[in-house]
């Protein structure tokens, strides 16, 4: 094991290899982590206006931007390009940036966004073994099996943009390996009216965060803060959802939270490799994505939820696996704006006192916990049995029946495509 940070901890743990795990008792709004990228990149196409910069990724001031004459690529300020000249937008750099832009073949007019992303990528990290060798090494170690997905996507942007002459197509994919699996988006900020979609401005790749292991109720969420001010604002900063006590792995979600479970198993596979079998999965895993089905659900669920309201302690805790947890983390900590779906954590704790204001990691809203945390219904994200019938009298058969019902919403919403 090893510390990323003073309060969590690589480990091995079983079934899932390596993982956080918390040093000690976690608060909630707690920050366990803030990693800054060894490597950042534009999400853009290659013919592009672009409004932020390509070294500090804020948005910049059109009137005060600084435009490379080779490649196009914006700096705000003259600071910005003089800084990216010895790192992120070396002579290499410009010179490939500069060949995509003046591709004419047809097949490069027409070549999709993720290709292009995936080529700014590979840009990117060949500069970084040139300008940061042991760098280029830490990104070489992460996790990641090649497919042939990978290896036909290295042979095709090879021939569009040839990578240095040391570097093989083996490497070129292992290299789109490590990016599949690690790469972290800086958001564009959230807009009201756009349906909760938010495109990605850059991709980074960050070393401590990608240790971060998926759960579908997820007890730490990540923020970034890309147009700030202050200097790391490339940093993304994860702070706890709730309480956790010590030796508890610490998971992110990596995709919204109210996608339902077909989705999310989709998703996993095809992105990640694996299928979930967290506690959220192994009762979802029961559920029917069909629209008949739902409503014999709801009728069941209904049923269910009268009789769990006068179940004894120990019925509670035998039926324990139910939909409750799902709707009380629904309720508690996925954002109420408007087709935003994103999740809530509370402010980092001043003086070691909870703060009982929530901001959302899509939206940046803030609101006020309006459940105090003395009524707690366990820990959520660790298994659903911790949940008694002492925890359910702090609600009412109405209040249940609302979360239930927003439990429902959110799930039949749908994936949104803002992570």
């Amino acid at each position: 094991m090893w510390a990323v940070s003073e309060t969590v901890t690589v480990a091995e743990i079983e079934g899932r290899g390596r993982g956080l795990v918390s040093t000690q008792s976690l608060k909630a709004g707690q920050i366990v982590l803030r990693d800054s990228p060894i490597l950042l990149y534009s999400a853009l196409p290659f013919v592009n206006s672009s409004s932020f910069c390509h070294n500090c990724f804020r948005k910049t001031m059109h009137s005060s931007s600084s435009i490379c004459p080779s490649c196009s690529v914006a700096f705000c300020s003259p600071k910005c390009s003089t800084a990216a000249a010895s790192s992120s937008h070396s002579p290499y750099v410009c010179q490939a940036l500069t060949r995509l832009l003046n591709l004419n073949s047809p097949d490069a007019a027409n070549l999709p966004l993720d290709r292009q992303v995936q080529a700014r990528f590979l840009i990117a990290a060949y500069n970084l073994a040139v300008v940061n060798p042991s760098q280029f090494q830490n990104l070489l170690a992460l996790q990641g099996t090649v497919t042939d997905n990978d290896t036909s996507a290295a042979h095709y942007l090879s021939s569009l943009c040839p990578p240095p002459a040391s570097a093989t197509i083996e490497l070129t994919a292992a290299l789109l390996t490590k990016d599949r699996l690690n790469a972290f988006g800086l958001m564009e900020p959230y807009i009201e009216g756009q349906d909760g979609r938010r495109s990605v401005r850059a991709y980074g790749i960050y070393l401590k965060a990608s240790f971060f292991n998926h759960d579908c109720l997820p007890n730490a969420c990540r923020f970034d803060y890309v147009d700030a001010a202050a200097e790391n604002n490339t940093d993304i900063i994860v702070r706890m959802i709730h309480d956790v006590p010590q030796g508890r792995e610490i998971c992110l979600s990596y995709f919204p939270v109210n996608y339902d479970y077909s989705t999310r198993q989709k998703r996993l596979l095809y992105d990640y490799g694996f299928a979930c079998d967290c506690d959220r999965c192994k009762v979802e895993a029961n559920w029917s994505d069909n629209d008949n089905d739902n409503e014999n659900n709801e009728e069941v669920m209904d049923e269910d939820q009268d009789e769990q309201m006068v179940a004894s302690d120990d019925d509670a805790e035998v039926h324990g696996d139910t939909n409750f947890p799902h709707a009380y983390f629904f309720m508690r900590y996925m954002c109420d704006r408007d087709n935003c779906w994103g999740t809530l954590a509370p402010l980092p704790p001043s003086d070691a006192t909870p703060s009982t204001v929530m901001e959302c990691n899509v939206c940046g809203n803030l609101k006020n916990d309006a459940i105090g945390r003395e009524d707690t219904v366990g820990d959520v994200s660790s298994g659903m049995s911790n949940v008694t019938a002492t925890s359910f009298t702090i609600f009412d058969q109405n209040i249940y029946g609302q979360m239930q019902a927003f439990t429902n919403q959110a799930i039949s919403s749908g994936p949104l495509s803002f992570f």
